[in-house]
């Protein structure tokens, strides 16, 4: 079942990869009269890069604010995720007076049910735009709407064919001919939404290294800037 059309007493946290999925969830729910008020980013412990997708802190900030949001941070283990989720929520809520958190999840039921879980715990209601919809679909919704994502981690094996590039059609075709899940559900890649719909002013990457560790290759976006 799909989330109802929130309204317009419907505050929220949005919990913010900083990649394709997440930003339209967002965007969905500012044009259901939603009201954003600030975003939420996983680091790992030591704080140098985002558990989801391998972004920096530097990175996301620069996104924020060519978004026009705050964004709040914590660092964690994986093993602390849960508790220091949950903790921070209830800080949040405090804090920016929201009522509901939006997610950027598809189809995958286990992730909706932690998402359900933890926002619960605050005393908050998840809300899942994207819930239940066609993949490819929301991929081509996405460029419809110049979503700009460019891939900053994808699976070694993958890595000269796809990483550093912005999501096109033709990029399209490519993960087709790869057998890649369109949106990389299962982790095959993951993205920076660098422009959009949602932004003010566009991010631009200046400058980035390719790194690998542990069969994974990701772009080390060593500076960033916007207009």
């Amino acid at each position: 079942m799909k989330n109802t059309k929130p309204t317009h007493s419907c505050s929220f946290l949005c919990s913010w990869s900083g990649g394709k999925d997440s930003y339209l969830a967002f965007y969905r729910a500012l044009q259901r009269n939603a009201k954003p008020v600030v975003l939420f980013n996983v680091m790992n412990e030591l704080g140098d890069r985002s558990r989801s997708h391998g972004i920096s802190r530097e990175v996301l900030l620069a996104q924020a604010e060519c978004i026009g949001l705050p964004i709040e941070f914590i660092e964690s283990t994986w093993q602390d995720y849960e508790t220091n989720y949950i903790e921070k929520l209830k800080q949040l809520k405090t804090e920016y007076q929201f009522n509901h958190t939006v997610f950027g999840d598809i189809d995958i039921q286990s992730h909706r049910d932690w998402e359900e879980k933890v926002s619960e715990a605050a005393t908050l209601k998840a809300l899942l735009p994207l819930w239940q919809e066609d993949r490819e679909a929301l991929v081509f919704e996405m460029l419809k709407l110049g979503v700009k994502a460019l891939v900053v981690s994808c699976r070694t094996e993958f890595a000269s064919y796809i990483l550093g590039k912005v999501i096109d059609e033709e990029l399209i075709q490519v993960f087709q001919d790869l057998d890649i899940d369109v949106c990389g559900e299962n982790g095959e890649y993951h993205t920076l939404v660098i422009d959009g719909p949602a932004h003010k002013k566009p991010l631009l990457i200046d400058s980035f290294e390719i790194q690998s560790n542990k069969g994974y290759s990701f772009l080390d976006i060593r500076k960033s800037k916007w207009r």
